[in-house]
Formats: structure tokens, sequence, C-alpha cells
């Protein structure tokens, strides 16, 4: 095995005389040592970097064709105060999903107005709690949230004199992504309200008609993964198709537009993540010229990246148990390389056919290899981390492996199964580590079991 794919490793990574990878300049067999596996150890530079690359990116390109933009982080890829606390800190804004995110963004210090609530079924005490937090726009998903809203809203003292903004989320039927459940802008699912038979412009007509409601704008999300920028285009001609549709009918002219997010990122050798500069300048050149076709002027615009933010910024490290050759029905041999953690901490693989590489953390390892499956140690057959890969042929009980691009969904979709205790995420940066959320406890699990 040679060197690190600079597109699926963080940016802090790199490989120590004996073939190690080090992280941050943090050998991954002293921060297993310190801190235990499994661990997600995320690269703080790197993260602040792509959010300054979001920001420079496309701020650039729109304002070259005269309009500003809002850069959202999707908390909902990973979230922690620190993680929130970044974000703000490189000038992004928080997109939350639930009372939980909200929370957290909070307590990080990121200004409610800095803050945005999707979720397609709020509770009231959500909605109440994003209401008195004053957040930037409230997402809502459904017709009948709209009332809903509007009634906190007033309940809250919030009036024409101080409404509440809101934005429309809408399905143009545009479907992108890399699995079914993923791709969220076409007709048969849970998100948004549809452009098909003026179903969205109906909406709309209806936030307008409550006095406690400020319309700030429509938005759509296509779906995750992706890496053709066409799609991003093409869903960015439905929207403002919607926004002249809005002012044709009633006068209002949406002021801005959220374009979502769901930008690819590399997770094995060979592929390419998307180029954010150019997807920029592409996304910038579409809207300019449809806004000129129309006669219309430039809206602002917002975007949500939250994968390809975080996505390559973390590696998890886990111990290598069990090393098992099985002899398969044709005669070949399979070696099943079970590690310390698995499904519980990476859901992707059994969920969503994910794909990931790995290999050795604490040495280069034979230069032989044998074809591996690595699994966990979940009490389940699809407990599979990477179905097929070369490995060391030397791989042995004891060894560390390494398993990047698990910045995204990683730590935020962990479980409890098997009542295996979630990993902590630990920090990077410079040659020190730090405990952004620590592992948890047996403590931890009999606080809940009340017996």
């Amino acid at each position: 095995m040679t060197g690190l794919d600079a597109h699926v490793w963080p940016q802090g990574a790199t490989l120590d005389a004996d073939g190690g990878i080090v992280l941050a300049g943090l050998p991954a067999a002293e921060l297993a040592a310190e801190h235990g596996t499994p661990v997600y150890v995320l690269d703080e530079q790197h993260f602040r970097d792509r959010a300054r690359l979001f920001v420079r990116s496309f701020g650039e390109a729109f304002g070259d064709v005269g309009t500003t933009v809002d850069v959202y982080y999707a908390g909902k890829a990973f979230l922690s105060v620190a993680v929130a606390r970044w974000a703000h800190e490189e000038g992004l804004r928080v997109d939350t999903a639930s009372g939980g995110e909200l929370a957290v963004a909070l307590r990080a210090g990121v200004p409610g107005s800095a803050v945005g609530l999707h979720g397609n079924n709020k509770s009231d005490a959500e909605i109440a709690r994003a209401v008195d937090a004053r957040v930037g726009r409230i997402v809502v998903d459904s017709v009948a949230e709209i009332a809903r809203v509007a009634q906190i809203a007033q309940a809250a003292g919030r009036g024409p004199e101080d409404r509440v903004p809101v934005m429309v989320r809408v399905t143009t039927g545009i479907h992108a992504g890399g699995h079914e459940f993923v791709s969220t802008a076409h007709e048969d699912q849970k998100f948004g309200i549809s452009l098909a038979g003026g179903a969205a412009l109906a909406a709309l007509q209806e936030v307008l008609r409550h006095e406690e409601l400020e319309l700030v704008g429509a938005h759509a999300h296509i779906g995750s993964q992706i890496q053709d920028a066409q799609a991003f285009e093409v869903n960015a001609r439905a929207m403002l198709g919607l926004r002249e549709s809005l002012r044709a009918a009633s006068g209002h002219l949406l002021p801005e537009l959220d374009l979502g997010g769901g930008y690819g990122i590399a997770y094995v050798p060979g592929e390419i993540p998307i180029d954010v500069p150019s997807l920029a300048r592409d996304l910038a050149s579409t809207v300019a010229a449809v806004c000129a076709e129309i006669g219309t002027s430039m809206p602002r615009i917002s975007i949500e990246p939250g994968r390809s933010v975080v996505g390559s910024t973390t590696v998890t490290l886990y111990r290598v148990g069990v090393v098992k050759p099985v002899t398969l029905d044709d005669g070949s041999v399979r070696t099943y390389v079970s590690v310390d953690g698995g499904m519980s901490d990476n859901i992707r693989p059994a969920l969503y056919d994910a794909r990931y590489t790995a290999r050795l953390a604490n040495r280069q390892g034979s230069t032989d290899t044998v074809r591996a499956r690595v699994v966990g140690k979940h009490c389940e057959s699809g407990d599979i981390v990477i179905p097929d890969i070369a490995l060391p042929a030397d791989v042995a009980p004891g060894d560390l492996l390494a398993v990047p691009a698990t910045g995204a969904y990683g730590r935020s979709m962990a479980s409890n199964y098997n009542l295996l205790l979630r990993p902590p995420v630990v920090a990077v940066h410079d040659g020190t580590s730090r405990v952004v959320v620590r592992r948890e406890t047996e403590d931890d699990l009999f606080a809940l079991d009340v017996g």
C-alpha cells in the first residue's frame, strides 16, 4: 500500500517512516492509545478550510453577477458545540433539523439570526423555541404547518411589525443522488410541497395571508452525494420560475432562494469530489442568465453544504480483533477482519450500500495482500464496514485500521445497538488533540435505564 489519496483523506494526514498514519502531526497509534478505539478523529483545520472555501467561492461567484450568498452548514451531517462554533467563526450559518440540533447551535453561541430550522414534522415545542430564539428562518414543509407557525408566532406576541421569517420547502421533481433514499426532490417522498399542479405556488400565497409571517424565500434540496453540477442548475431554473410565478400572481418578489446542498465527496480512491469553485461559477451563471431571460432582479442565494464540509475531515480508527480466513464455495479464500465497532458507529454501508476504503494505521504492513472483508462486532450478518478490499496479508489482531471520510453521518447516525458505547470525537490541530464529544460510558446507559 502506497500513499494517501488526497481527495479521500484529511488534508493533515501523512505517513511516517514506518508507513503509519499521522493525523495533523499526531501518529494514529498515539491517538488510539490515548483515546481508545473506536474513535472519530476530526481534522479541525481541514474543517475550517472547507468552510472558508464555500464562503469564498460562492461569495465571489455570485458577487460577480450582482448578488450575495449565505452559506448554511447542514448540521445533520455532524453537529457538536465545537463544530457549530467553528462554522460560525468561519462565516457559515447553521442549518438545524430538530430541537436538539437547534439547542446545540445556540449553546455554541451562534446567534439565532444565523440559524435556520428545518423538519418535515416539527413539534409545537420546536417551532416555539425557534420563534423565541428569533431564528433567521423557519422552513415550513407543509401547508398545515403554515397555520401552526402563524398561531405560535401570534401567541409569542409577534405581529406585522415583528414578523417571523419563513421559507417554503419545495419539491421540484428533480431526482439526484447516490441512493433512492437520499434523493429528496422527486414527488414520492415526505419532504416539501410539490411544484406540480401549483401546490408550491399556493403555499407561498398562503404564507402571505398571515400577518405574523414574513415570506423570505423558497427552498429546494434535491438529494445527497451529487457529483453532477447540471442537476443543481436545473433545480435553480425551476426555483426561479416559481419565483416569477409568485410575482405574477401576487406582486410579491421572493427576496431569497435556497438551492440546498448535497455536494458529493470522494469516499474511495479514484473518486473525485465535486469542484466547489466551478460549481459556484456554474450556478451563478445559471441564476444570472435565467433572471436576464425573465427580466427580473437577482435574488439573494443560500446554500447548505454539510457532508462536503465535514465528510473528508474525519478518520475512524478501529482496533483489529479476530482475523478469520473463510473458504468460499468456489474454493477461494476471503479473510474476515473484525474490528471493535461497526454498524453502531457507521450505519451507512448497511443503510445505503455506501462504499469506504481502509488501510493499516499503525504500520505499513506486508506488500502481499489478501482479499478481505472488514466487519464489525455486532450480532448482525449485515454488519459489514467494507465488503471487499485488499489488505496486507499480515494484518493481525491488535493492528489499527483507519477508515477515512467518516465525518458525515458517522457519529450523527451512531447508535447503541448491542449496547455498544458510542465513540468519542477527537479534534486534532497542529500536533495537539482534544475531545470535543466524549466517549459514552456504562453510567450513561444506566442514566437512561431507570430499571
